[in-house]
């Protein structure tokens, strides 16, 4: 159930943008303005509608969207007081583009400064020519996206076999029918009521066989950047346990995958080339974390790793900041010990995923440190890489998984 102001008692649209927020009045009315504009420019001869979709923001949210002056008309919809989550926030969105009957669904984060008329035809564009699932690419910074980059990206692409490069995004766009698809799905954990929702979104397409895309944006991604090594909060739990949930729903479409294949890139070229905002990341906390963390969880993660993973992690700690690196394949072995634990562990799965965040701050460090000379394009390059070892893992992944 939703609280909704619909005032111009819209009942029916083809085209829906829905903004998932909570307390972004101040931002806001900026995507809300670039969405109608797109929809007009674009799809004028469709009708469409813009939902703000509200986690019950007592910052003077649905007032801000509200008075957005927009040429589309605008619905508001909330989740109950106390009900928190960007993938509560999806699920309302998921109900009422059905209940509207809309062929295609466009989401974008409520913070985005950079998002253009464009974004929307580029977006809802393949849905309409046939597409079931669109996921953004974009230029970000190197070192934008690091959970992205060293995890979500190159694990969803080992194990299901599909290169979607921004699987964690949170621009998206999807199709009325697959939106009942994802309103039917029984897994729909606390995890994916939060931050988990954009890779069970991404993972669910994937394994139902949905027409994927990606998209190019055509500029980079510009919103709120945090440094991975000062605002992991809850999203990295919930990410990566949503991540291990869906290995563990999915295992048998994913068991038979040996390599990944490519995705369809749409509108590639679109635009000027800009360079994104610099992203500062502090290497030495980066460094302090991962020592920290894995003095205080020793004990836990000597018992997950692997023998052989477990001494060449122990030469890792030796190493000085200066000398850093956490390699690649050691990165992919650790994450699959680790996805091993979540799966066979009953009762203390939270405790497997707080031994992990000191891993990845590790891994993280290496990775600013090697990419530090890199232009963006060598570091996509060296990403792809890793993906290349990760996929080259997956015999072990099997092995381990079944043994």
């Amino acid at each position: 159930m939703f609280i909704e102001k619909n005032p111009h008692n819209i009942k029916a649209a083809e085209l829906v943008v829905g903004i998932p927020s909570y307390n972004e009045a101040e931002r806001i009315s900026y995507p809300t303005a670039k969405a109608s504009e797109g929809l007009i420019e674009y799809f004028g001869d469709k009708t469409s509608v813009i939902i703000n979709c509200d986690n019950n923001s007592r910052d003077g949210t649905r007032e801000a969207f509200m008075s957005t002056t927009t040429e589309v008309p605008k619905i508001y919809i909330s989740t109950p007081p106390g009900i928190k989550g960007k993938g509560s926030n999806l699920r309302n969105l998921f109900k009422k583009s059905c209940d509207l009957g809309a062929e295609a669904i466009v989401v974008v984060d409520a913070d985005l400064k950079s998002i253009t008329p464009r974004w929307i035809k580029n977006l809802a564009g393949p849905v309409l020519e046939g597409f079931g699932f669109v996921a953004p690419l974009y230029v970000r910074h190197k070192y934008d996206g690091t959970i992205t980059n060293n995890i979500a990206y190159p694990l969803t692409r080992s194990v299901y076999g599909r290169r979607v490069r921004q699987p964690i995004g949170g621009d998206f766009a999807f199709s009325g029918r697959v939106a009942d698809i994802y309103l039917k799905q029984p897994d729909w954990s606390q995890a994916v009521a939060e931050y988990g929702i954009d890779i069970w979104m991404t993972t669910t397409a994937i394994c139902h066989d949905i027409p994927i895309c990606q998209s190019y944006m055509g500029r980079p991604k510009i919103h709120k950047p945090k440094d991975p090594g000062e605002s992991l909060g809850p999203m990295f739990l919930q990410v990566v346990g949503t991540m291990f949930d869906m290995m563990i729903e999915h295992v048998a479409f994913w068991k038979e995958v040996k390599w990944s294949k490519p995705t369809a890139i749409f509108g590639f070229g679109l635009g000027e080339m800009e360079q994104p905002p610099p992203v500062n990341v502090n290497v030495e906390r980066l460094y302090e974390k991962f020592q920290e963390g894995i003095a205080r969880h020793e004990a836990l993660i000597k018992d997950i790793l692997s023998g052989n993973h477990h001494r060449k992690l122990t030469e890792v700690k030796t190493l000085t900041l200066r000398d850093f690196e956490f390699p690649a394949n050691l990165w992919a072995g650790v994450l699959i010990d680790f996805g091993v634990a979540y799966k066979n562990s009953l009762k203390k799965k939270e405790k497997i995923m707080e031994g992990l965040i000191p891993l990845y701050y590790g891994r993280t460090c290496s990775f600013v440190i090697e990419s530090e000379p890199m232009t963006i394009q060598q570091a996509e390059d060296f990403i792809e890489d890793q993906c290349s070892v990760f996929e080259h893992a997956k015999p072990y992944l099997l092995k381990r998984w079944f043994e």
